[in-house]
């Protein structure tokens, strides 16, 4: 059976937006996956600390067979593949993967936990959801809409389709 998967997408080292655009390449050929649709990228400020580069963001629509830890293990071999180094806490990153919505399911264990446990607190997450799925909520039926209206601004601008491939 194929689940509906929201992954977000960052990046804020060696060109991000162009890490952005292999990265969703990459999820396209995934195993048991089809890619769906590809939001916008958004250029943010660094949640954390600050002395780092803007980062870029977006998200991806997916449907996958894979199961939540599979398919976690496959975004972690697409991170290293391009040079993710996890050196920091909300450090810098060349390319940071995160599920964000898979289907209807509830996790929380020591590897994953869905619906992302900072999605609710992220314009840069759910922004790019909404521009995805307009209408998308999380399992407990609360709407991504409304958690964008109610989210904090963190200066959140998105960047022409001229500024990625």
């Amino acid at each position: 059976m194929m689940t509906d998967v929201f992954i977000g997408l960052g990046s804020n080292l060696k060109d991000p937006a162009a890490q952005l655009a292999r990265a969703v390449s990459a999820l396209a050929n995934l195993p048991e996956t089809v890619l769906v649709a590809q939001s916008p990228f958004y250029a943010s400020r660094p949640v954390g600390p600050q002395d780092q580069p803007d980062f870029v963001n977006g998200a991806v629509w997916l449907r996958t067979s894979l199961a939540p830890h599979q398919l976690l293990d496959e975004l972690q071999n697409v991170e290293q593949q391009h040079g993710r180094e996890r050196l920091r806490h909300w450090g810098p990153r060349t390319l940071d993967l995160d599920i964000l919505v898979f289907g209807n399911q509830v996790l929380d264990d020591d590897r994953l936990t869905i619906p992302h446990r900072e999605l609710r607190n992220r314009d840069f997450a759910l922004q790019p959801l909404m521009d995805l799925k307009a209408d998308l909520a999380l399992p407990d039926g609360t709407a991504i809409s409304k958690l964008r209206s109610q989210c904090p601004d963190n200066g959140l601008r998105k960047l022409p389709p001229a500024d990625y491939p």
